[in-house]
């Protein structure tokens, strides 16, 4: 344990400190969680959001103290949600369509919404040991899976009303499966990737049941992933570093970014691939991955979370709360 809690502290001083071990479960959920729910606040829209998604055309991000922001017109403006049963910190959200979503987060919460996202039930937690839950995804209404802390994955197929812890494989040169499981993201033909520590990529082809591994050939943490349009991988994680494969996974290429900032989501808005990451960093990609330009918001936000607005444009989050539409506020870097 002492072990792990030093790596972790170590991941933390690479990158924002606090954004990294909120992530990483250590630090700020220090309590197990209790019956309140979070908070209304008017300074809602300032709260660290680490996760975003759509329920149809509405948008949706969480966050911080289980803080829920919800837009109806393309991200100009947020308000909060009604009603969350907890208030720890939430990492990821998946919606179906636009009423049944899924969010999860510390000591291993699942939320379910039926209504968009302006209420929220709890359908899971583990009060005994916080190992929190870092992604999210559904397939439909009722297989779902969420990953987490140390090779944590769930497993539902009942719209999340039960779950079912999954066995992982050890991977190759390792005496047990320990990765942290940073999120996940699924292709067009409902293979679903969980982006992980030691430049692992995880795949299944089974809605979660079994994972095999795939190695990139980088060493060091990946936090986010997409599959684009025309099903490349791209994965990307500490320091800049952005992967892809254009053979599901067999094989892997480095696309340089020209950054040292660590990069913490990626969407698809419209046709292009945007990511987004610490020290206001943004990156644009029209070529399905293969390379990507490269820019750094002036105010140097730490970008924790980007989502593709109703009119094709870009909404950004960040540890200080909503950023808003991507504009012409940055600079080449």
């Amino acid at each position: 344990m002492k072990k792990k809690l030093s790596a972790l502290l170590a991941l933390g001083a690479l990158c924002l400190p606090t954004w990294c071990l909120a992530q990483a479960g250590v630090g700020s959920a220090s309590a197990p969680p209790i019956a309140a729910s979070a908070v209304r606040v008017p300074h809602a829209t300032q709260a660290a959001m680490l996760a975003s998604g759509r329920a149809g055309s509405r948008m949706v991000a969480v966050g911080d103290h289980g803080i829920v922001l919800l837009s109806d017109d393309a991200g100009k403006s947020h308000r909060q949600a009604k009603a969350v049963p907890t208030d720890v910190t939430l990492t990821s959200v998946s919606f179906v369509d636009d009423q049944r979503g899924w969010a999860v987060g510390h000591w291993g919460v699942v939320l379910h919404t039926t209504d968009g996202g302006e209420t929220w039930a709890l359908q899971r937690s583990d009060t005994q040991r916080d190992r929190p839950l870092f992604g999210v995804h559904f397939f439909d209404g009722q297989h779902g899976v969420a990953v987490g802390l140390w090779s944590l994955v769930l497993v539902t197929q009942d719209g999340g009303a039960h779950w079912q812890a999954i066995e992982m494989p050890i991977p190759e040169g390792s005496k047990k499966a320990d990765l942290n499981l940073m999120g996940l993201f699924s292709d067009a033909r409902g293979h679903l990737f969980a982006p992980a520590e030691k430049g692992m990529v995880l795949r299944s082809e089974d809605r979660g049941l079994h994972w095999s591994y795939l190695n990139t050939g980088y060493k060091g943490s990946f936090w986010t992933g997409i599959a684009t349009q025309n099903g490349k991988l791209v994965v990307a994680g500490l320091r800049g570093s952005l992967y892809r494969s254009a053979n599901e996974g067999r094989t892997w290429s480095r696309i340089d970014t020209r950054s040292q900032s660590s990069i913490t989501a990626l969407t698809i808005v419209g046709s292009q691939v945007v990511g987004v990451g610490l020290e206001g960093l943004v990156l644009h990609s029209s070529d399905d991955g293969a390379s990507f330009t490269t820019e750094v918001r002036r105010d140097r936000l730490s970008l924790t979370a980007v989502t593709a607005g109703a009119h094709g444009q870009a909404v950004f989050y960040s540890r200080q709360g909503l950023v808003g539409v991507d504009a012409t506020d940055s600079a080449a870097k």
